[in-house]
């Protein structure tokens, strides 16, 4: 039954993601390719979604992954599944952490996640930008194209938008709900005007 294994699919990713949200995409991507259930473009438009609603983005995309999966039902087994083993754990935890929170042990054990959280991290930009910025999957033939004729593997208008929010963030500090907004027009004049 989709709906169970929708639920136990997310407690799994739920239980062994580190790092937030971000951490859990590449989890919640290979549940995916191994399931079929999402075309790698579709996983990426519910990641570009689950950011832009409020909430977290490991909440949102759960949900939006089993409502497109199995409908209404699927998106709270997903929802469910995902929320679990962090209800349970937090639960747990909070008992023993505020005890043992100066413990050298656990210094240690942290110093030793954090790098995990931001390779997750990156795997997570890797992905999403291969489906936003790529024309294909890449690959090496991909990246031999890329030097030889960089505008038949590249999708310009993502760079032109990728570069704008950066500079809109970094320079002149445009809060986040207006970078989106203004990517969005921008995504409606560069690719369906000039398509």
């Amino acid at each position: 039954m989709i709906y169970f294994k929708l639920l136990v699919t997310f407690i799994k990713i739920g239980l062994f993601s580190f790092g937030g949200g971000y951490g859990m995409i590449p989890l919640i991507q290979k549940e995916i390719e191994m399931n079929g259930w999402l075309s790698p473009s579709e996983f990426v438009d519910i990641i570009a979604i689950s950011e832009m609603t409020p909430g977290p983005i490991a909440v949102n995309s759960a949900t939006f992954v089993g409502y497109k999966t199995a409908g209404f039902l699927g998106g709270m087994a997903a929802t469910i599944g995902v929320a679990i083993p962090s209800l349970a754990l937090i639960l747990i935890v909070s008992n023993y952490f505020f005890k043992f929170q100066k413990h050298p042990l656990n210094t240690l054990i942290f110093y030793g996640i954090r790098p995990v959280i931001v390779g997750l991290i990156v795997t997570a930009a890797i992905f999403v930008s291969e489906t936003a910025i790529f024309k294909c999957e890449f690959s090496v033939e991909v990246f031999s194209s890329m030097i030889n004729s960089p505008f038949q593997v590249i999708n310009i208008g993502s760079i032109v938008i990728l570069a704008l929010t950066l500079v809109a963030l970094t320079k002149f500090k445009l809060h986040p709900i207006l970078t989106i907004v203004g990517s969005g027009l921008m995504g409606i004049v560069l690719f369906y005007i000039y398509g």
